[in-house]
C-alpha cells in the first residue's frame, strides 16, 4: 500500500534500520557498526584510533585509548615516558571538556576547521624551531638519558629502525629564500624492533626498496611500523601543519598502500634541514630517537624523520616547481575561494539516511519521488570536487557515487523538512568493499593501536557493482531519483556549497517522499503490456519508443502505460511510422520533473496532445523531406541500445552504412540491435587503480551476451546461437560493440543467428576464437557499395616467400589481391581477379565484392606526439618542430584578421560546406556586412579555430606539406576477402630494388612522382625502427605500374619485406606515411623491431557461443592499448635515451601484442609492464574545459586550494603530477598558450559594428527586400515553416543522436560546424567517431533542406521560383523564431536558408 513516509520519524531517538537515531543535543553520531572517517592531524572519531586530543601531534596529553584502552598495556613500552610519568600513554583519562573535544558537537565547525584544530590554534605559543628551550604544548620534556625498558616484548618494544628519508631543495629555495641544488626527502615511521637488532648489525648503505613486516635487506631498506592501513592522505594531513611551522607548504607525500612507511619530498634544502634540526633523528636506533629534540608521535607512537639515502625524484621535483609556479600565478589572477566569511572552508562531509529510491514525478501538485518502499540506509555523503559519494554500511561497505555531470537538479529542503533530492540523468556508479577475514583484523587490531602482519590484499580496493540490493538491482535501471534525509543543522552547510566551482546548480523546494511497493513491478508490467493482443496491433516501431521513454528515464513505466491507453484509439488508422517517429520526437521535448516544470506539462493530457502535434508536425514534413534510407542506396537505419552496469537503454534507430548482412537483409534492418557495452555516462568503462570491475564484465555483461534482449515482446538474440557466433567488425569490437538480432521469415524460411552465420562462410575449421570472430566480423565492416565478380574471374597464384639471413621465412605478398588489397595489373586481359593461399580466409559462396572506400587522391599527413618523439631521438632538430607548429598557428592566427581568410579557411576545413557557409562568408563581407557581428556564425567560426588549436597544443597534430599519407580503399569479397587498393602494394614487375619504393600520387590538378630519398612510416609508431629510410624511384613509361595511382609500390626482394618493418605492417590496406621534408630528416636511423610471431590461442575443437562470448568479455576487460601507449610516451620524455631505453623497447613491443589482441586472443602481460609513478610531463595534462553558453569561452583554470584534498574520500586516486619537459614535447605544448590566443582571436572577430542594435540577419533581411522588392512570396510562408519545421526536427535529433548519453545533448553550434569539443582538451577517440557520423548526418540533412527549398514540392528538378521559396524561408526563420522545452531557440536555419537566398539573388540579378 502506498503511503507517505515524508514526514520525519516520529521520534529521531526512535532506531530505525541502518540508520542512528537522532540526538538534537549531539547532532548524527556514527551507524554502528560503520567505520568513521579518517582521522585528520591524528585525531580520530570515538571508536577509532587513539582519543582525539588539543594537539595534532605529540603524545596524548592524558592517556589512554576509549573504548576499553583506559590505562597502560603490559608491557609496553612508551619511548616519550620511560620514566613512566603520568600524563603519558596509559594514565587515566580526563573528563571530557579538558580533552577539549566534544565527538558530537551541535555546532560544527566549518569544513576543514576541527574542533582540535582550533583548540591548537588557541592554545599553543609561537614556535621557534631555533629555540632548544622550546615545549609545545603535548610535548613532554625529554631525557635524552633516559633509559627504556629492556624486558619490553620485542613485538612491542616501540622504536627500531628509521623510514627513509632525505632534504631536498631547488626551486622553493629561490622562491622562499632557501638554498639551490640537492633536492631529497624527509620520510617519517615507526621501525620494529627486529628491524632495530638488524640495524646494528648490517652497514648503511644503498638504496631504499622498501620494507615488509618491518625486515630489512641487505641494510639498505628502511621500514617502519605504521599502520598498514593508515593512507597517504591521513599522513600527508597528520604532516601538513607541522611543515606548516617550517614555512613548508608545498611538499609530496608517498606512502604505499599496505606498507609501514611513507616519504615525503621537500622542496627547499634549507628549510628541510631546519625540519631536521628539530624533528630529525641522527643516529640509529632508539638512542637515537632520544636524542631528537621535539619528538613526533602519530597515534601514539613514535615517528622518525631522517635524511634519506635516495636521491629525489627529478620529475617530482619539477612537478612541485610546476605546482608552486601555476599556485603563485592563479593566486595573482584569482581571488581567495571561499564561500564563507573570514575565508573558511566549507564542510563538504555530512550525516544521512538515504530513505527514498525511485523516480521524480508528482503526486498532484507535489513533487516526489515515488520510491521502491521504504529504506533507510545510514551513512555519510561526501561532496568531492566533480561528484558526490555516499557511504553506508549493509552487510559490506557500500558506496553510492554520483557525478555531478549526471544531475539534472539538487533539490534541499529546510529545517523543518531537512530532505536533499538528486533527480539524476543516469543512474549513480554503485561499489562495495568486501574486507576478508585478514582485512577485519586488521582493523581490529588498528583501533587497539596494535600493529598486526600487513594484509596483502589491498584494503582501499572497491568492486564496481550493479546496485544496492537485490531489490535494488532490479530497479537501478530506471531510478533516477535518489531522497536523503539530513541534519537540520546541516542546511546552511549544504547551501554553502553553491559557491563552490562545478558544483550543480542547487534550488530550495519541497519533495515528498511517496513508498510506492508497486515500482518495482512496474516494469515489466510495461513490457508485458506492450506484447498482448491489446497492443498487438501496434507495429514494432511504435512499441520500440514507447518502451524507450520508460527504460530511458524520460517517464515512469505507469505513466507510459497511461499513454499507450490514451493514443490507442486516436491513432487506430494512423500511419504508425510516423507515429513512432512522434513518440520519439515528443521524448526529446518532455519536460524533467523538478522545480521549473508545472505538474500539468506531464499530465496524460499534455503527453498525448504533445504526441499528436508532433504527429501532425511530421506529416507535413513528409512533404518535403524523405527518410534517408530512402535518398541513399547504402544507408539502413538501425535500432540501437546501450548496455551499463546498472540496464539497458534503448535509442534510434539512426541512419548506418550498410554491411553486407545488412545489405543482404535490408527489408528486416528493424531485426538487427547494434548493442554497445559502456558506463552509464557513454563512455567506455575507465580502469582505475583500486577498482574491480569483474563484477561488471563477468556478471553483467556476460550474461546480457550469454542470454537475450527483450525489447517490446520481440527476444534479441545475441549473434551467438548454440551454433556459431555472427560477430563484430574489427572497429567495432574496439568500441566494445556487437550486434543482436530477432528472428525473422526470409524467402519462406526462419533466419535466425546461426543461419545468418551459416550463410556467410564455412567458418569450422577456425579453432581460435578470436579469429574466428575476426573473419566474422569482416561481414560487418562497412560498405558503401558491392559489386558481382564473375566465379570464373578468379585465378589463384602462389606466395611470394623467401628466406631472410637469420632463416625466417618472408612473405612479401601477404594481403594482395584478397585481403585487403586489389591492385590493377594493366597486362592482365578481360575480368581477373588473382589471390594467393594467405588471403583466403575462408570459403562462402558469394562473390560478391563489399567497396568500402576509394583512395582517389593522397590524404595529408599530419605529425603525431608518437612519431615526433622518435624523430626527436632519431636527430631531428627541436626547431624544425616548433617552426613547423607557429606557421599551422599563425594560419590560424590570420583566418581571425578577415572575412575572407576566415571564408577560405572553413572551405579548407569542409566546415559548413552543405549550408554554403564559407561561401555566404565572403559574400556578406562583399555587400558590407560581417559574420562576426552575429554570435552563431562567429561561434562557428571561433569553435572550428578552437578544435584546431587543441589538436595542435594537446595532440601535436602538425600538418606537414612536404609529406602526405597514402589512403587506400577498402572492400569485402563474398568469400571472406577484404580488398583494399592504393595503401601499399607489392611490385608485381620485379622492377623495384630491395628498399626502393614506387609512389605516384595524383589529385584533381597536380600530379607527382616522389624521387630520391625520403622517410616512410605507419602508424602507431612506438619503435625507433617503425621509421625508415628508402629510395623513391620512377619507373619506365612502360611499366604497368605507371597505372597504379595514389599508392605506394614495394619491392618484392631483399631478406625482409619493408612493410613489417614499419610498426608490423602488410598490405591488407594499412596506410603508410611519406616524408620528403629536407627538415624533418633524421641525422641516423635504427633498426626495425622483430617481434615474434604471437600465435593466435588454438582451443582443439570448432568455435563454439560460450567461447566467443568470452572472448568479448576479455578484450573488453583486457584492452589496455591506450594505458600502454600513454606509459611509453612518459618514459620516454623522462628517460635520457628516449625510445630507445629497454622499458620503452618493451611497450613498443607490448603494444604490438596489444595490437594484435584483437585477432589472436592472448591479451598483453600486465606484469611485466614497468612501473610508473603519478608524476607526469606538462604535454599530458588536461586542458581547461570549453562552455558553449552566450559565447564560446575556456573555463578558468580553479584557483589553488591548499587543503582541497584534505576530506576527500580515500578512494579518490591520487592526483597527477605534472613537470616541465624540456624534450620537444613540451616545447611545443607551452609554445601554444591557448587562453592568450583564444582571447585574441575573440578581440579581433569582435568589429566595432557589434555594438549597433540591428542584428546581421536583419540586416540581411533588408538588403534581400531592397534587391528583391517586386518579388511576391507569402504564397510559400506556409511551405517555408514546414521546412523550418523539419530542418530544426532533424537538428535536434542529431542534437542527442551524437550525444554519449541518451538524455544529453550536443550544442547546435557543435552540430552545424560538423566537431565535438574535447572536455578536457583534444577530441577523444569517441569524440572524434561521433564528429564524423555527426557531420555526415549533418550534410545530408542541410542537402536535403536545401534540395527542397530549390526545388519545391514536387521535387521535379524544377527550379522555377527558388527565389521566392528562400525569400519566404528567410523571412519564417527571423521572424517567426520557435523556443523549444530542453533546446532553446534553433538559429542555424537562418544561414542556411540566407545563404540560398543571397545565392538566388545573385541570379536574379545576373551577376
Amino acid at each position: 500500500m502506498s503511503g507517505s513516509y515524508n514526514q520525519y520519524p516520529p521520534n529521531y531517538s526512535s532506531p530505525q534500520p541502518g540508520y542512528p537515531p537522532y540526538d538534537q543535543s549531539q547532532g548524527y553520531g556514527q551507524q554502528q557498526g560503520y567505520p568513521p572517517p579518517a582521522p585528520q592531524y591524528g585525531d580520530a572519531p570515538a571508536g577509532y584510533g587513539p582519543p582525539p586530543r588539543t594537539n595534532s601531534y605529540g603524545p596524548p596529553q592524558h592517556g589512554g585509548f576509549q573504548h576499553g584502552q583506559a590505562s597502560g598495556q603490559y608491557g609496553a613500552y612508551d619511548s616519550s615516558n620511560p620514566q613512566g610519568h603520568s600524563g603519558y600513554y596509559g594514565s587515566p583519562a580526563p573528563p571530557q571538556d579538558q580533552r577539549g573535544y566534544d565527538p558530537y558537537p551541535q555546532q560544527q565547525p566549518p569544513y576543514g576547521q576541527h574542533q582540535q584544530q582550533q583548540h591548537y590554534q588557541q592554545q599553543q605559543p609561537s614556535y621557534d624551531p631555533n629555540n632548544p628551550h622550546y615545549q609545545q604544548q603535548g610535548y613532554p620534556q625529554q631525557d635524552p638519558n633516559a633509559p627504556y625498558d629492556p624486558n619490553a616484548p620485542e613485538g612491542e618494544r616501540g622504536l627500531g629502525g628509521a623510514l627513509v628519508g632525505g632534504l631536498a631543495g631547488r626551486f622553493a629555495g629561490k622562491q622562499m629564500g632557501g638554498g639551490h641544488g640537492f633536492l631529497g626527502t624527509i620520510a617519517g615511521a615507526i621501525a620494529g624492533s627486529k628491524l632495530q637488532d638488524k640495524y646494528k648489525e648490517k652497514p648503511h648503505h644503498g638504496s631504499h626498496h622498501g620494507s615488509h613486516h618491518g625486515s630489512s635487506h641487505g641494510g639498505s631498506q628502511w621500514g617502519g611500523n605504521l599502520s598498514n592501513q593508515s593512507t597517504e592522505r591521513q599522513i600527508k594531513q597528520w604532516f601538513k601543519p607541522i611543515l606548516a611551522r617550517f614555512n613548508i607548504h608545498s611538499f609530496d607525500c608517498q606512502k604505499p598502500r599496505n606498507r609501514n612507511y611513507a616519504k615525503i619530498t621537500i622542496g627547499d634544502v634549507q628549510l628541510g634541514q631546519k625540519f631536521l634540526d628539530v624533528h630529525g633523528q641522527v643516529h640509529p636506533g632508539r638512542h637515537g630517537f632520544n636524542t631528537v629534540k621535539q619528538k613526533l608521535f602519530h597515534y601514539n607512537r613514535p615517528v622518525n624523520c631522517s635524511e634519506s639515502r635516495n636521491g629525489p625524484d627529478q620529475f617530482l621535483l619539477q612537478s612541485l616547481e610546476q605546482k608552486f609556479d601555476q599556485e603563485s600565478l592563479a593566486k595573482r589572477r584569482h581571488l581567495p575561494r571561499s564561500s564563507n566569511p573570514g575565508g573558511q572552508r566549507n564542510r563538504r562531509r555530512f550525516q544521512c539516511s538515504m530513505t527514498a529510491v525511485g523516480f521524480i514525478d508528482y503526486s498532484g501538485s507535489d513533487l516526489i519521488v515515488a520510491s521502491r518502499g521504504e529504506v533507510a540506509w545510514g551513512g555519510s555523503l561526501f561532496f568531492g570536487r566533480r561528484s558526490a559519494l555516499f557511504q553506508f554500511e549493509k552487510e559490506t561497505v557500500q558506496q553510492m557515487e554520483v557525478p555531478y555531470s549526471s544531475i539534472q537538479s539538487l533539490i534541499i529542503g529546510n529545517s523543518t523538512k531537512p530532505r536533499l533530492t538528486f533527480s539524476l540523468m543516469e543512474s549513480p556508479r554503485f561499489f562495495v568493499k568486501e574486507p576478508d577475514v585478514e582485512d577485519v583484523l586488521t582493523h581490529a587490531f588498528h583501533r587497539l593501536a596494535l600493529q598486526p602482519a600487513r594484509s596483502h590484499k589491498n584494503p582501499s580496493e572497491r568492486r564496481r557493482i550493479m546496485g544496492i540490493d537485490p531489490k535494488h538491482r532490479a530497479i537501478a535501471a530506471n531510478s533516477f531519483g535518489y531522497g536523503f534525509i539530513v541534519n537540520p543543522q546541516d542546511i546552511q552547510a549544504i547551501l554553502a556549497l553553491r559557491t563552490l566551482p562545478g558544483f550543480p546548480e542547487m534550488v530550495q523546494w519541497h519533495v515528498s517522499f511517496l513508498a510506492d511497493p508497486a515500482f518495482p513491478t512496474q516494469m515489466s508490467q510495461l513490457n508485458a503490456a506492450l506484447s498482448v493482443a491489446r497492443f498487438r496491433s501496434l507495429p514494432f516501431a511504435v512499441k520500440f519508443q514507447l518502451q524507450r521513454l520508460a527504460q530511458n528515464g524520460y517517464l515512469s513505466p505507469s505513466r507510459v502505460l497511461q499513454l499507450m491507453q490514451a493514443i490507442k484509439i486516436p491513432f487506430l488508422k494512423a500511419d504508425k511510422s510516423v507515429l513512432g517517429a512522434a513518440i520519439r520526437r515528443s521524448s526529446n521535448q518532455i519536460p524533467f520533473a523538478g522545480p521549473g516544470t508545472e505538474p500539468s506539462e506531464l499530465s496524460i493530457d499534455s503527453l498525448r496532445k504533445l504526441v499528436i502535434d508532433n504527429y501532425d508536425h511530421i506529416l507535413r514534413e513528409k512533404e518535403y523531406s524523405r527518410d534517408v534510407t530512402q535518398q541513399y542506396e547504402h544507408i539502413a537505419s538501425i535500432y540501437k541500445a546501450t548496455a551499463t552496469p546498472a540496464g539497458i537503454y534503448l535509442s534510434g534507430p539512426e541512419p548506418e552504412v550498410k554491411n553486407r548482412v545488412l545489405r543482404k537483409y535490408s527489408a528486416f534492418s528493424n531485426y538487427f540491435l547494434q548493442v554497445s557495452f559502456l558506463d552509464e555516462d557513454g563512455e567506455a568503462l575507465r580502469h582505475h587503480r583500486g577498482i574491480s570491475l569483474t563484477t561488471v564484465y563477468h556478471e553483467r555483461f556476460k550474461s546480457i551476451l550469454g542470454g537475450n534482449i527483450t525489447v517490446c515482446g520481440r527476444p534479441y538474440e545475441r549473434f551467438l546461437t548454440d551454433l556459431k557466433f555472427l560477430g563484430f567488425s574489427h572497429s567495432s569490437l574496439r568500441s566494445h560493440t556487437c550486434w543482436f538480432m530477432a528472428p525473422f521469415t526470409w524467402n519462406g524460411e526462419l533466419r535466425y543467428a546461426g543461419a545468418v552465420i551459416k550463410d556467410l562462410g564455412d567458418f569450422s575449421a577456425i579453432r581460435s576464437p578470436a579469429k574466428c570472430a575476426a573473419r566474422i566480423g569482416q561481414a560487418f565492416s562497412q560498405a558503401f557499395s558491392s559489386v558481382d565478380i564473375p566465379r570464373g574471374a578468379f585465378q589463384r597464384l602462389p606466395e611470394i616467400e623467401r628466406l631472410d639471413a637469420h632463416g625466417i621465412r618472408r612473405t612479401f605478398s601477404d594481403g594482395v589481391g584478397a585481403k585487403g588489397m586489389i591492385s590493377l595489373d594493366s597486362r592482365l586481359q578481360g575480368d581477373v581477379l588473382r589471390l594467393r593461399p594467405s588471403m583466403i580466409k575462408f570459403e562462402a559462396s558469394s562473390t560478391q565484392i563489399e567497396i568500402c572506400g576509394a583512395g582517389f587522391k593522397p590524404l595529408p599527413f599530419y605529425l603525431n606526439r608518437q612519431l615526433i618523439k622518435i624523430l626527436e631521438d632519431l636527430g631531428v632538430p627541436h626547431q624544425s618542430f616548433l617552426d613547423l607548429q607557429a606557421e599551422a598557428v599563425e594560419q590560424l592566427r590570420i583566418t581571425a584578421e578577415n572575412p575572407i581568410n576566415a571564408g577560405y579557411y572553413l572551405q579548407r576545413n569542409l566546415v559548413g560546406k552543405s549550408a554554403r557557409l564559407p561561401w555566404l562568408i565572403r559574400k556578406l563581407s562583399y555587400i558590407g556586412m560581417s559574420f562576426s557581428d552575429d554570435s552563431f556564425l562567429r561561434d562557428t567560426h571561433e569553435l572550428a579555430i578552437l578544435i584546431q588549436l587543441r589538436e595542435l597544443k594537446y595532440r601535436s597534430r602538425i600538418f606537414v606539406e612536404r609529406g602526405m599519407t597514402i589512403y587506400g580503399w577498402s572492400t569485402n569479397l563474398g568469400l571472406g576477402f577484404e580488398v583494399n587498393n592504393a595503401s601499399g602494394i607489392m611490385d608485381e614487375t620485379d622492377f623495384l630494388e630491395e628498399n626502393q619504393i614506387y609512389c605516384s600520387v595524383q589529385n584533381a590538378k597536380t600530379g607527382l612522382v616522389l624521387t630520391g630519398r625520403v622517410v616512410i612510416t605507419r602508424c602507431p609508431a612506438l619503435h625507433p625502427g617503425d621509421v625508415q629510410y628508402v629510395n623513391a624511384v620512377d619507373v619506365p613509361l612502360d611499366s604497368p605500374l605507371r597505372s597504379v595511382q595514389n599508392c605506394v609500390v614495394f619491392s618484392s626482394k631483399g631478406d625482409r619485406d619493408l612493410p613489417s618493418q614499419l610498426s608490423g605492417g602488410d598490405l591488407d590496406g594499412d596506410l603508410y606515411n611519406i616524408i620528403y621534408d629536407d627538415e624533418l630528416m633524421p641525422t641516423h636511423i635504427s633498426d626495425p623491431a622483430d617481434y615474434p610471431t604471437v600465435p593466435a590461442i588454438d582451443i582443439g575443437r570448432e568455435v563454439m557461443r560460450p567461447d566467443m562470448t568470452d572472448f568479448f568479455v576479455q578484450f573488453m576487460e583486457n584492452d589496455q592499448l591506450a594505458r600502454l601507449s600513454t606509459l611509453h610516451q612518459t618514459l620516454a620524455d623522462q628517460k635520457p635515451e628516449g625510445v630507445f631505453h629497454p622499458n620503452c623497447i618493451m611497450l613498443a613491443e607490448m603494444c604490438s601484442t596489444a595490437v594484435d589482441f584483437s585477432k589472436t586472443g592472448v591479451p598483453v602481460n600486465l606484469t611485466t609492464m614497468p612501473k610508473s609513478s603519478n608524476v607526469r610531463p606538462d604535454f599530458q595534462a588536461p586542458g581547461p574545459r570549453v562552455l558553449i553558453e552566450e559565447k564560446i569561452k575556456l573555463e578558468d583554470t580553479e584557483a589553488p586550494d591548499e587543503d582541497e584534498d584534505e576530506d576527500e574520500p580515500e578512494e579518490t586516486a591520487p592526483a597527477l603530477r605534472y613537470y616541465r619537459s624540456e624534450k620537444v614535447l613540451g616545447k611545443l605544448y607551452r609554445a601554444i598558450d591557448e587562453q592568450d590566443f583564444f582571447t585574441e582571436i575573440q578581440r579581433q572577430s569582435r568589429s566595432p559594428s557589434n555594438a549597433h542594435n540591428i542584428g546581421l540577419a536583419e540586416k540581411v533581411w533588408k538588403y534581400v527586400q531592397n534587391k528583391a522588392a517586386l518579388i511576391q512570396y507569402e504564397h510559400y510562408l506556409g511551405f517555408a515553416r514546414d521546412v523550418k519545421e523539419a530542418y530544426e526536427d532533424n537538428m535536434i535529433d542529431t542534437m542527442l543522436e551524437n550525444s554519449s548519453h541518451p538524455t544529453h545533448f550536443v550544442s547546435e553550434v557543435e552540430v552545424f560546424a560538423g566537431a565535438l569539443i574535447g572536455k578536457d582538451g583534444a577530441q577523444s577517440k569517441r569524440q572524434r567517431e561521433y564528429s564524423t557520423s555527426m557531420k555526415e548526418k549533418h550534410d545530408r540533412d542541410v542537402a536535403y533542406t536545401v534540395q527542397c527549398i530549390l526545388q519545391g514540392e514536387e521535387q521535379d528538378f524544377s527550379k522555377a521560383e527558388a527565389l521566392e521559396r528562400s525569400i519566404a524561408c528567410l523571412d519564417v526563420a527571423i521572424h517567426e523564431p520557435r523556443t523549444r522545452a530542453r533546446f532553446g531557440r534553433l538559429v542555424s536555419f537562418t544561414w542556411v536558408a540566407a545563404a540560398i537566398c543571397l545565392k538566388e539573388i545573385e541570379k536574379f540579378a545576373g551577376i
